[in-house]
């Protein structure tokens, strides 16, 4: 059997079982082509280089294990890999945090924000690091910057220290325990970044397996989806340098 033949029989599984995307794609074949690569090592950048290439009957099986455990479980792909991207940078992920999929990463690496900072912007706090992918995004396009990442999780803050490290990032990022503002005490920044529990709880109740798969403290929101939120905005100002920003995600 080909490879592409066990991506599409794969993808073709998950459709039928109505497993939840969101978590690093958004649809069955891409999921697919992802377990399939990664369960067989084979880059996943290189499924058109690899499409026709022999699967020996043992491999394909232990895919389709692969694939059974997704759709009995329902966990999240990244979950089952150890791996997510964002903005194609790789990160370690489990089930002590959520899989990495902020809206913030976008405008941050592609310079969109720089135009709210300058020189002055030395100081930057990722606050709700999670696995501290912001904070790794945001060490990487200013070089210059000193970053904090946290997180009132020390579960999710130890997965955070392996992504520091992972980059070589010690030097510039220090991890922070505490509830939103409080783990960074009398400190002002030049810029916060913060992807919060925002979810409100009707949404909370929708969710699919995949996303119940994710740790609840860094989704809920209370329910508005207001509740951390609420608390960031009243304290912000007081954290803030004088030129400081806030970018914030928000929804639901």
């Amino acid at each position: 059997m080909k490879l592409i033949d066990v991506v599409e029989r794969a993808a073709a599984r998950l459709q039928d079982a109505g497993v939840g995307f969101g978590h690093g794609t958004t649809n069955a074949f891409d999921e697919a082509a992802w377990l399939v690569l990664w369960k067989l090592g084979v880059p996943l950048d290189a499924l058109d280089d690899h499409a026709h290439d022999e699967i020996p009957a043992a491999a394909a099986a232990s895919v389709q294990g692969l694939i059974d455990t997704r759709i009995a479980t329902r966990r999240p792909a990244a979950y089952l890999t150890g791996e997510a991207w964002l903005q194609g940078v790789p990160f370690f992920v489990d089930e002590r945090v959520i899989v990495p999929r902020s809206l913030i990463a976008e405008p941050l690496a592609d310079g969109t924000l720089d135009v709210w900072l300058g020189e002055h912007t030395q100081h930057v706090l990722d606050l709700c690091t999670g696995n501290g992918s912001l904070a790794v995004l945001a060490a990487m396009a200013w070089p210059e910057v000193q970053v904090v990442g946290a997180d009132l999780s020390a579960d999710a803050l130890a997965v955070a220290a392996s992504n520091v490290a992972r980059h070589g990032l010690q030097g510039r990022i220090t991890l922070a325990q505490g509830d939103g503002l409080a783990a960074v005490p009398q400190q002002r920044f030049d810029l916060v970044l913060c992807n919060p529990p925002y979810v409100n709880q009707h949404a909370m109740d929708a969710l699919p397996p995949e996303y119940r798969a994710e740790p609840a403290l860094a989704l809920a929101g209370g329910a508005d989806g207001m509740d951390f939120i609420r608390g960031l905005l009243a304290q912000a100002s007081g954290h803030l340098s004088e030129h400081g920003v806030l970018v914030l995600e928000i929804g639901h």
